[in-house]
């Protein structure tokens, strides 16, 4: 175990996977390595399914631990994922989804940069002291850049040890999150 989770912490999450599954066996003391391997599955890998078996895994073996409720939530979450990955609901693929995400922000940057001039002079001094208070306020806020396999969760887990507070973030980040299932690589986000 100890061997999986360095390997986990290093960023090799296919051998981390092979040492964690080496030590599994249908004992009690096997949930823990469930848990790690569906966490592994869920925030690393985005493979909602593998993630689901070893949440399954961890509650069979350990209904009252720990991180059971977390595990509820998650299960509930990837059935979803789980679903739409398997419906082929997608039209288009997640790359050009993400192409044409960002080409619509900046068409929307671009429209409020030549609506932003015909403001009258009150007008514009209240947006603009409202703006700077906006970005006062978010100074105290942190920012995370998305790597590959981030989800909202699995951002939330990082920042929070929890997966439950991912709803904050996507509030503050309503302007640039438009699909909440399908994060950006290398997009910024606040963490309040």
């Amino acid at each position: 175990m100890q061997d999986a989770d360095s390997k986990s912490a290093q960023g090799d999450f296919a051998r981390a996977i092979n040492l964690y599954e080496a030590a599994l066996d249908d004992s009690p003391r096997c949930a823990e390595i469930h848990y790690k391997l569906a966490l592994l599955y869920d925030d690393k890998l985005n493979d909602p399914i593998s993630a689901l078996h070893h949440f399954k895994r961890y509650l069979a073996l350990s209904p009252d631990g720990p991180h059971a409720n977390e595990v509820k939530k998650s299960m509930k979450h990837d059935e979803i994922a789980a679903l739409t990955a398997l419906s082929g609901d997608s039209v288009i693929p997640r790359s050009e989804a993400a192409q044409l995400r960002n080409e619509n922000l900046n068409l929307r940057k671009e429209l409020e940069a030549r609506t932003g001039p015909s403001r009258s002079g009150p007008e514009k001094s209240q947006a603009n002291e409202a703006s700077s208070r906006k970005i006062a306020s978010k100074k105290a806020d942190r920012t995370y850049v998305v790597q590959s396999g981030d989800t909202l969760f699995s951002i939330s887990r990082k920042f929070y040890r929890s997966p439950k507070r991912w709803k904050e973030i996507l509030n503050a980040n309503e302007k640039t999150i438009h699909d909440p299932k399908k994060l950006t690589v290398g997009q910024t986000l606040v963490i309040p």
